[in-house]
């Protein structure tokens, strides 16, 4: 894989992040979290097309499984987030 490929992956993959923030909003940890989860699961599905798997294939790299791992990290990421815990006392 070449550094050009691997720059447009890290772009694609830090624009779904960014588009994903401004859809559904937050501050700007939540922000660097997004980006960082969009990263990720990038990363992730590239991982997973390596074993076969192909959605959509753009030159060096696989776009279709790239854009739905990072689009699943990145709901699983949120969904985590903004789960709050309940303050109740037991006692």
């Amino acid at each position: 894989m070449t550094v050009p490929t691997l720059l447009l992956e890290l772009l694609i993959a830090l624009l779904e992040g960014a588009l994903y923030h401004a859809v559904r909003g937050g501050n700007g940890w939540r922000f660097l979290l997004c980006l960082g989860l969009g990263a990720l699961g990038f990363a992730l599905g590239q991982l997973t097309a390596l074993l076969g798997l192909s959605i959509f294939r753009f030159g060096g790299f696989d776009l279709g499984i790239g854009l739905l791992g990072g689009l699943l990290v990145l709901v699983l990421g949120d969904w985590l987030v903004r789960v709050e815990p309940g303050n109740k006392s037991g006692v």
